[in-house]
């Protein structure tokens, strides 16, 4: 067992996972993710995305293959070490918004400072920072229930991003959003992960969320993919008249997928 490169703060290897009914939802694949990268995985529904990023967050253990995170295996880890893990060194965005009703926003924006001992008022502060940025620092002190969906979910945003952690894993975050939402939403996150230097890999259903990633990975069926841009098929009298020819630029053509090697 070898420790991945340097430059790959996290690395899966040949990751192997099956469903609890016994179907697969990984099967074989291998990718790196560079420190302070925005990684984005895509793929259509049923593909892998939330099983390979549960598997990367330590949140499953794969049947087959490894996970190093920082030079440390992760897939060879007991559950509350990988817990520890979690908690000091991930975030997690998951496409339904999940808050303590007890709490106010600030309060469930601040949780995991507070669980990590920072003192209440320095969290608040830092809590409160964040709700600003994603436009929900009005409703600092109201309770979950008082927010619309949507507003819940820039919360959930919020709490992952106040502790700055080193990787960020967010599952189709904008998922509950509108469509200008999610642009607004996706920017404010990709731009807050790059100016603290934190790790982004996100899960999204198509390539418009994805725009704004440094890279993209895409699965298919639990295999990594690579899509091709065929050129368009031109009819028996050829292109039609002013027509781009093929690979001109702003032509993206036929997209087929094969299997990566």
């Amino acid at each position: 067992m070898v420790a991945p490169p340097d430059n790959d703060v996290l690395r899966a290897s040949a990751l192997h996972f099956q469903h609890h009914d016994g179907s697969p939802a990984l099967q074989g694949v291998s990718l790196g993710v560079r420190e302070g990268e925005v990684l984005a995985v895509t793929g259509p529904r049923g593909s892998g995305k939330t099983s390979l990023l549960r598997c990367l967050a330590g949140l499953d253990r794969p049947q087959r293959g490894e996970v190093w995170f920082d030079g440390v295996a992760v897939h060879t880890l007991g559950a509350l070490a990988r817990a520890r893990l979690r908690r000091h060194r991930f975030g997690w965005i998951d496409p339904v918004p999940v808050l303590v009703p007890e709490l106010t926003v600030w309060e469930n924006a601040a949780l995991p400072l507070m669980l990590r001992g920072t003192g209440r008022r320095r969290a608040r502060r830092a809590a409160l920072e964040w709700l600003e940025r994603l436009d929900v620092d009005g409703r600092a002190r109201s309770r979950p229930h008082e927010l619309r969906h949507s507003e819940r979910q820039r919360v959930c945003i919020a709490r992952a991003l106040t502790v700055v952690p080193s990787v960020l894993f967010a599952d189709e975050p904008t998922a509950p959003l509108h469509r200008a939402e999610s642009a607004q939403v996706l920017r404010t996150l990709t731009a807050a992960a790059r100016s603290h230097g934190v790790t982004v890999v996100l899960a999204c259903a198509g390539p418009r969320r994805a725009g704004l990633a440094d890279r993209t990975v895409t699965l298919l069926d639990g295999r990594r993919v690579r899509t091709l841009h065929l050129p368009p098929v031109a009819g028996p009298a050829g292109p039609a008249e002013g027509a781009e020819p093929a690979g001109s630029a702003g032509t993206e053509g036929r997209p087929a997928c094969s299997l990566s090697a």
